[in-house]
């Protein structure tokens, strides 16, 4: 029987990622804290803007990330396990295949091959922090690469070991170490803070090629977009909904296309013309909007020919806004703000106040500015008031 034959019927009668309610459903319910995981999901959703064979990804279903990738009429489910909790030590086999309590199937190595319980094919990855002992290395190559042979003394060495720790495992299609070993990608990352830094330059290198560039503030926000997507997807429940865990590569282009197209009209549209649209598609009233644009007005006057803050000052107070920006949008995204766009403006505003009320022993009010720069920020669109569409 040939190896396509084979694959073929031994995937018959499995159920798709797609349709199968996962297993466990862990991951969001406690998933507080799991910044780097979205860092690192925010890093696949920018491969899948940028590769067509990447098609969808899951999150939090049947693994922390399920990326599932598209050849001709083959599909490949490749399960990615990220270990952001480490310790301060190198990876080693005794890690990966040690058990909770001696229970066969608790170790890492098996819960990733127990994973290949789907139609799809079975492509393992596991995300890490840490780098791994000498014995692991070869799992850190390409999965085709020359040192990924079967017939390599480190891979056979490695095989070895893993049989002799977790003796006889197999997944539930029948498939034994020897499968995860050839299809296991071990990925080694940086920091939380190396790996935004990194989807920064991939998502600005995108827009590049694409002959859209665009600059360091608006990019900063689409990524704290995507990120809210990867938190929002990765928080919800499989029942009753399945896709708001599954994001495609169709509806993630066609998030690109919009937001990239509304920067860059941003940039060219007269200054207030983005305020103005933004705020009107917030069902904010007539009034508010003349008085937001005034404010921006005020602020623009303020930055060109300051009269009460030098230069560092003024620096000072944008970035604050900008980060104070940044933290409402990701919640209002996230869905941990139950507000409606109105309600979201009117919070926006508030906390500019909130943020002048911190600036002790200040003898000018700065509340006007404040919100002068949140309206510019908002007429440049970096900030909206009202939720993506679907």
């Amino acid at each position: 029987m040939t190896d396509a034959v084979h694959t073929a019927a031994l995937d018959e009668g499995w159920p798709s990622i797609d349709a199968a309610q996962p297993v466990e459903e862990g991951g969001p319910i406690a998933r507080a804290g799991f910044n780097y995981q979205d860092e690192i999901a925010v890093g696949f959703l920018i491969e899948m803007l940028t590769n067509p064979a990447l098609i969808k990804i899951h999150f939090e279903t049947h693994d922390d990330i399920v990326l599932v990738w598209e050849n001709g009429d083959q599909r490949t489910a490749e399960y990615v396990q990220v270990k952001a909790g480490e310790e301060e030590k190198f990876w080693s086999i005794p890690d990966i295949c040690q058990r909770k309590k001696s229970k066969v199937g608790t170790s890492i190595f098996e819960k990733s091959l127990d994973r290949d319980r789907h139609k799809e094919e079975a492509l393992f990855r596991l995300v890490t922090l840490r780098p791994v002992v000498a014995a692991l290395k070869p799992l850190t190559y390409p999965r085709a690469s020359p040192g990924r042979q079967s017939a390599n003394a480190e891979i056979t060495a490695l095989l070895h070991d893993i049989e002799a720790r977790c003796p006889s495992f197999k997944s539930p299609k029948g498939r034994d170490p020897a499968f995860w070993v050839a299809n296991c990608l071990w990925d080694l990352r940086d920091s939380e803070k190396a790996v935004a830094k990194d989807n920064m330059v991939r998502l600005m290198r995108l827009a590049h090629q694409e002959g859209r560039s665009i600059l360091f503030e608006p990019t900063e926000v689409l990524l704290l977009e995507l990120r809210a997507k990867a938190k929002a997807a990765g928080g919800a429940k499989w029942l009753p909904d399945p896709s708001k865990k599954i994001i495609t590569r169709e509806e993630l282009r066609a998030w690109w296309e919009e937001r990239i197209t509304e920067t860059l009209d941003g940039v060219s549209t007269r200054s207030g013309g983005k305020l103005a649209t933004k705020m009107t598609e917030a069902g904010l009233a007539d009034e508010m909007i003349a008085l937001a644009a005034a404010l921006r007005r005020d602020y623009a006057s303020e930055v060109r020919v300051p009269r009460y803050l030098d230069a560092s000052d003024i620096n000072q107070l944008q970035r604050r806004v900008r980060s104070e920006v940044a933290t409402l949008r990701a919640k209002y995204l996230a869905g941990e703000l139950n507000v409606d766009p109105v309600q979201f403006h009117s919070l926006c505003v508030s906390q500019m106040d909130a943020l002048n009320a911190e600036r002790d022993g200040a003898e000018e009010d700065r509340s006007a500015f404040l919100k002068g720069c949140l309206y510019d920020i908002t007429d440049r669109c970096l900030l909206r008031f009202a939720r993506p569409l679907p």
